[in-house]
């Protein structure tokens, strides 16, 4: 019984002093060893949460700046040349540019689209005077309907 003891008391001493080296302890007495121990874990949840919210934070930075696509709109004599450009692809990009341009009643006439490992749209659209709503369709308004598609399609 006492060899039993002596097993499990040398079993929680290694354990003990595993933590402590783990938590970077200086404590010498069990009690100790558990404080320093839990007040680590608690330093730790601190970290992955700042580490979350930077991530968070980077990510947005990122979409922003990185991954967003650039977009130009010429008009021409009876329409837009519509151009995309993105280094990242994103699932249905093309789908929500596409329903930007028919709110906008944009009739697409030609359009080459790339999709595969960088996004590339060049789209020839007939003009229409007036969206859906009855506003203006100009080329600035093309513009931001087409970057919002994209914000939209980036942030879902």
């Amino acid at each position: 019984m006492v060899s039993r003891d002596n097993k499990r008391a040398a079993s929680l001493h290694e354990k003990l002093q595993l933590l402590r080296s783990i938590t970077h302890s200086h404590a010498e007495n069990d009690t100790s060893i558990i404080l320093d121990a839990s007040k680590y874990i608690e330093e730790l949840k601190e970290k992955v949460e700042r580490l979350n919210q930077d991530i968070v934070g980077g990510t947005q930075t990122s979409i922003n700046q990185e991954t967003m696509p650039s977009v130009t709109v010429e008009t021409l004599e009876k329409g837009f040349l519509i151009k995309v450009y993105s280094e990242k692809s994103s699932p249905g990009l093309l789908v929500s540019i596409l329903e930007a341009f028919e709110d906008l009643n944009l009739n697409v006439v030609e359009a080459t689209a790339s999709c595969a490992h960088k996004f590339q749209l060049e789209a020839f659209s007939v003009e229409c005077n007036h969206d859906q709503n009855g506003g203006i369709v100009d080329d600035q308004v093309v513009r931001q309907a087409v970057l919002q598609a994209i914000r939209n399609q980036i942030t879902n």
